[in-house]
């Protein structure tokens, strides 16, 4: 069978690709980021889409003319610069059903979400249950697929969420600590996939994927911090909820910069409400049982890489504030004492409107940086900028003013490790 999968490169559409490349299916899929997809999955068809702006049966026609299944495994968690609720869960699926009937898809696969309901407290569980109605009302075939917190090797969303925390040295901070989550790992909801695509799954059936006990948050975080090899929490800070709407606010204010973080107020309001399901069908259906949690954490062994990202992912964060306040701080200060700056290249032969010219074309580019990180679609080309900005004041200044290399206080000196701070934070926004 030929498959198209609706955001193949995401967390589970990827797994869920290369499951059914194992199964011996050709697969196509949907990325907003296909170049990069390619490389790392080559012998998939990829198509470049991006669904928020795919709400014409006409956008979809091309895509599902020649497929027999389509899986969507696309989602977002909140609204943000570069992500739309309503258009990716619901009009996008709508118009993609309406198409898949007109050219003969075979039958759609929903991978969906436990607790997502038309009354649920967040636009991601509401717009989750849009898009279900709209499966559900289709008249091909259909199966929907209800995951809980899904573990994986990879760590991207809630997965993250629970490394980064695990990741804070010494104490254990939690807000709402006592909140149950049921897990699922990856694969078993491929597997799921599978079974469903290939007919495995009777049409019409809505299924919660999850382990039979739920967990608290507090226990999920213990359980991360010992499969990553962490010391215990010396204690547990139970933070009040209002903290954390102020945390949460203020990472959705970033939100509307594109910065995707798992501590959105979106995730909270999920986590308040708990993430549960019914593992009864499942268990009917196919004759199996989710693993738990620990036995998901036992079935894919920590190494240092896994170390790295947890530590690094808490690090990030303050890595992009210190560069952005860094930059704007150096270029606010040449600004207001201009005469100072320009004087530096007094003795470098330049005239002294040159000087200032160049002091105040170097501040702004300071400054620009600094925004320019900030906003998360600009961020990896704004640390190239600052690393090739520091390489172009050190070429200049050792032409110019090359006793600066001896300054007592190392003004250039102090260029070359935040040179380097800009590199590593440019790795490490590669965000898949």
């Amino acid at each position: 069978m030929r498959i198209l999968v609706l955001g193949g490169y995401g967390l589970i559409g990827a797994e869920i690709c290369r499951t059914f490349l194992k199964a011996g299916h050709e697969v196509a899929g949907l990325a907003r980021t296909p170049n990069l997809a390619a490389r790392l999955l080559p012998q998939i068809d990829w198509h470049h889409g991006d669904m928020r702006q795919m709400l014409k049966k006409e956008d979809w026609e091309h895509l599902v003319s020649d497929v027999d299944i389509v899986v969507n495994a696309a989602g977002a968690l909140q609204d943000g610069l570069i992500d739309d609720l309503e258009a990716v869960h619901h009009l996008a699926i709508k118009a993609c059903l309406i198409a898949c009937e007109e050219s003969g898809v075979a039958r759609f696969v929903q991978i969906s979400a436990t607790g997502a309901s038309r009354e649920a407290a967040t636009p991601f569980m509401r717009t989750k249950a849009a898009g279900d109605d709209a499966v559900m009302a289709a008249s091909m075939d259909w199966v929907i697929l209800r995951p809980g917190l899904v573990l994986a090797p990879t760590a991207y969303g809630g997965t993250a969420l629970l490394r980064l925390l695990a990741a804070v040295p010494y104490i254990q901070p939690l807000i709402m600590a006592d909140r149950k989550m049921q897990t699922v790992h990856v694969n078993e909801v491929t597997e799921a996939t599978l079974m469903a695509s290939e007919g495995r799954i009777p049409s019409g059936a809505d299924i919660d994927l999850v382990e039979e006990e739920s967990q608290s948050l507090a226990t999920l975080v213990a359980g991360m911090r010992s499969w990553l090899g962490f010391e215990p929490a010396k204690m547990q800070i139970n933070l009040p909820r209002w903290l954390g709407n102020v945390i949460s606010k203020g990472a959705d204010l970033f939100g509307l910069m594109g910065w995707r973080s798992p501590l959105r107020s979106n995730a909270l309001q999920v986590l308040e409400g708990h993430v549960t399901g019914d593992p009864g069908l499942w268990q009917s259906i196919s004759g199996r049982h989710c693993r738990s949690f620990q036995e998901t954490l036992a079935s894919m062994p920590s190494t240092t890489q896994e170390r790295w990202f947890s530590k690094l992912a808490l690090m990030l964060p303050a890595l992009v504030g210190v560069l952005s306040l860094f930059w704007i701080m150096t270029g606010v200060i040449a600004l207001a004492q201009m005469q100072a700056a320009a004087d530096v290249l007094a003795d470098s032969g330049t005239s002294a409107l040159q000087a200032q010219f160049l002091a105040a074309t170097g501040a702004i580019l300071d400054i620009g940086l600094g925004m320019a990180i900030l906003i998360r679609p600009w961020a990896r080309r704004a640390c190239l900028g600052m690393v090739l900005l520091t390489l172009v004041y050190l070429a200049s200044a050792t032409i110019l003013v090359p006793d600066l290399w001896f300054d007592p206080l190392g003004s250039l000196l102090k260029a070359v490790p935040a040179l380097m701070l800009a590199l590593i934070t440019r790795s490490l926004l590669t965000e898949r």
